[in-house]
């Protein structure tokens, strides 16, 4: 052991060159006990793994829960993959990962950009040994479903990251280190997967993460000239819907943009904001606090399937299959990696602003709470300024008040805040 203070150096690296690995793991299993059982954290972290942690606790994953993930499967699975841009490069990252896993105790998985496992390869015995964790193909390994472990990490925070042992959330994964990275969508730059490569301690050390990003260069370029021969051909596996503002909501291909009534948004959105599924009585609750009976929610989404597109929807629970992408979760990802101005650039006001569903409601309120936190947090005058000079921020009396404290008392600007801030006072009857 070097003595180095684990926040120094390269903080998406593991195991450092030096360290002693099992110091290191009986460090990792103390602080893990600490935090999960004392909720208290330690300077032995990385701030990468404390920031995962954290995130996995306030989204209520249980470190010693059973496993609830929702597993795709069979033709469902086959589909899905066959349709993913992850597809494309498979055989790149087969001939630079895979052939060489045989007999070596290492997975190679690769996964969409919500986590889910789409393929898992390598070593036999090692495949055997990881479905008693349910790491397998069509299972949802993002961070909000299993906590901290590197693919579903790298995909949370867009970029290359190792995940040791007790580093991971699960206890059920601590004897597993792992190295992943994602993958972009060569023009757009939009999360399409990751890759990773998942093993014993030695997946941990600096070398097998520069492979991985070596591989994701390789997988990048593949696409980039599949791109140049096939323009559509990436297009058509991520619709997007939009639900900001008070246009018409609609799904947005490469074919071009569909719109949807105000209830068949509010279904896709409830159903993006539920990846586990939904069942018909909990989207009726959903969608209306008297409640719909399950003959109309049958109809709407019959509805919805002419619409949407059958494939994209499954039942038993209501459930979307593959990729949808949204303005919601955006300016979520935005606000995840700290974007406070590209979440403010994207909002442009609130989320299905006509529809007074309850779900939809509980999502418009904490789409805005978040933003507005984001605000007072970072305290930059340009974007409260924007964000009070908005239909959605022009009546928030905290962001005001956050404003003018960015302004110097003898400043023209001043006075006119402050005035305005009485204005809602007495408007508010403050």
């Amino acid at each position: 052991m070097t003595g180095r203070i684990r926040g120094q150096g390269n903080p998406w690296v593991a195991v450092r060159p030096g360290e002693d690995i099992d110091v290191l793991a009986r460090r990792m299993t103390t602080a893990h006990r600490s935090f999960v059982e004392d909720r208290s954290p330690s300077d032995s972290v990385r701030s990468v793994v404390l920031d995962s942690w954290l995130r996995s606790r306030t989204q209520g994953v249980d470190p010693d829960g059973g496993d609830d993930s929702v597993v795709l499967s069979g033709a469902e699975l086959d589909r899905y993959r066959d349709g993913h841009p992850m597809s494309i490069i498979r055989p790149v990252i087969r001939k630079l990962l895979v052939e060489d896993a045989a007999d070596t105790g290492l997975l190679v998985a690769i996964s969409d950009a919500e986590g889910r496992l789409l393929w898992v390869e390598g070593d036999s015995a090692a495949k055997d040994r990881a479905s008693s964790m349910n790491f397998a193909e069509g299972v949802d390994w993002s961070e909000e479903s299993k906590g901290t472990n590197a693919p579903g990490t790298a995909l949370a925070v867009d970029h290359c990251v190792q995940i040791f042992a007790a580093e991971h959330f699960s206890r059920s994964v601590h004897e597993w280190s792992c190295s992943a990275a994602p993958v972009h969508h060569p023009t757009s730059g939009q999360i399409l997967g990751a890759i990773d490569i998942t093993g014993g301690p030695r997946v941990a050390v600096p070398e097998v993460l520069s492979l991985i990003r070596a591989t994701v260069a390789a997988a990048e370029s593949e696409l980039r000239v599949h791109l140049m021969n096939s323009p559509k051909s990436l297009g058509d596996t991520a619709p997007r819907l939009e639900v900001l503002g008070s246009g018409k909501p609609g799904v947005v291909r490469s074919s071009g943009r569909v719109s949807l009534s105000q209830r068949h948004a509010e279904i896709l959105l409830l159903l993006a904001d539920h990846p586990e599924g939904l069942s018909s009585d909990h989207l009726a609750v959903l969608l209306d606090e008297h409640e719909l009976d399950s003959v109309t929610i049958r109809a709407e989404m019959s509805r919805l399937r002419k619409a949407f597109g059958s494939a994209g929807l499954a039942s038993r629970p209501y459930r979307l299959v593959g990729e949808l992408n949204s303005d919601v979760g955006d300016i979520r990802r935005a606000l995840d990696r700290g974007d406070v101005e590209a979440a403010l650039r994207i909002y442009t006001g609130p989320v299905l602003p006509g529809s007074s569903a309850p779900g939809i409601e509980e999502i418009r309120e904490e789409l805005r709470s978040r933003v507005q936190a984001a605000l007072l947090r970072v305290g930059d005058p340009v974007l409260l300024a924007q964000w009070t000079s908005s239909i959605h921020g022009r009546a928030d009396v905290i962001a005001w008040e956050a404003y003018r404290a960015t302004l110097s008392r003898d400043s023209a600007l001043y006075g006119q805040v402050n005035a305005r801030i009485d204005l809602l006072d007495r408007q508010l009857g403050v």
